[in-house]
């Protein structure tokens, strides 16, 4: 039917899509997808989707090249089968850090990702809490980055109640994140400081503000191997935070994460549900999962609608 809203979802979480599916009130529709014998990726669309208003709802979370090849795909089927309007919906943006050159030969993949989705078929791109804000620029399709700040600041403002709050960024690039948080909470703001001996270890970290005697909140947006994260707890921890709750909205959880969680100074790690927990890691008892299925169906409908998302921006 025409500008029929149709939802579809690939393998990379589906929980979340089914999720979105009944937010928006619309069944998940038909897609098989899975492997021919030699590993590659196979994908039909099996419902009608000719002038529909289509969704593809896909993480780019591990693995994330199957899951990638998958979104892309799926999009070139969708394309192909002469939908309207294809919508990726990107909970999670796999190779976001990669978004520019740190040495002389290396690639930019965020660029080479979004190049590669706008190609297979994309003509929107809806996504949560990108790592960089100008990833937006290097679509030429417009880009929905909206943020889970709604969700986690609902439940920190119960979790927190009367308590005086200072809430951290990681690192200088957090600030601004961090600051946004400190604001509607009505909290102080500091920010670590920190030295990498090389990727994914940091050798020194130093506080610059005040967190003694008040519940120190750490932001930011994933957390990979948690060795920045549990280095920033020990940290505040010593300098006389009574309780440190971490947040971040992409439970990436790579590598000793779960290891280095379970043997840290944190009280409370909650992150969100746009990507799905390892069996190890939904096992951390210091783990709160939120759902952004609310955010993001609000964000399909509205788009579906023709209204303003604007207000999902904060």
């Amino acid at each position: 039917m025409k500008d029929e809203v149709k939802i579809f979802a690939g393998n990379s979480n589906r929980s979340l899509a089914s999720a979105i599916s009944l937010y928006v009130g619309v069944p998940l529709g038909g897609a098989e997808i899975g492997r021919f014998s030699d590993g590659e990726v196979q994908v039909e669309i099996t419902d009608n989707v000719r002038g529909g208003d289509v969704f593809v709802m896909q993480s780019t979370c591990t693995p994330g090249n199957d899951n990638l090849m998958e979104l892309l795909l799926m999009l070139d089927a969708l394309k192909r089968a002469s939908a309207k309007r294809i919508t990726a919906v990107i909970p999670y943006y796999g190779y976001a850090r990669q978004d520019r050159k740190v040495a002389p030969r290396v690639p930019i993949s965020a660029k080479l990702v979004a190049d590669l989705i706008t190609t297979a078929g994309a003509s929107r791109v809806l996504t949560v809490d990108l790592h960089a804000g100008q990833i937006q620029g290097f679509f030429n399709v417009p880009v929905d980055n909206v943020y889970a700040t709604p969700v986690i600041l609902a439940y920190l403002r119960e979790r927190l109640g009367r308590h005086e709050v200072t809430v951290i960024a990681p690192d200088a690039g957090g600030v601004e994140r961090a600051r946004a948080f400190a604001k509607r909470l009505d909290a102080n703001l500091a920010i670590i400081d920190k030295r990498r001996a090389r990727p994914n270890e940091v050798a020194e970290v130093q506080i610059v503000g005040e967190v003694d005697g008040r519940h120190a909140v750490i932001i930011d947006d994933m957390v990979d191997t948690a060795g920045t994260l549990c280095a920033a707890a020990q940290a505040v921890r010593a300098a006389g935070a009574p309780a440190v709750i971490a947040c971040a909205t992409h439970p990436v959880l790579s590598g000793p994460a779960v290891e280095r969680l379970a043997k840290s100074s944190l009280d409370e790690l909650i992150v969100t549900d746009t990507i799905p927990l390892r069996p190890d890691a939904a096992r951390l008892s210091i783990l709160h999962v939120l759902s952004v299925a609310p955010l993001l169906g609000e964000a399909i409908r509205r788009t579906h609608d023709e209204d303003s998302i604007s207000s999902l921006f904060i």
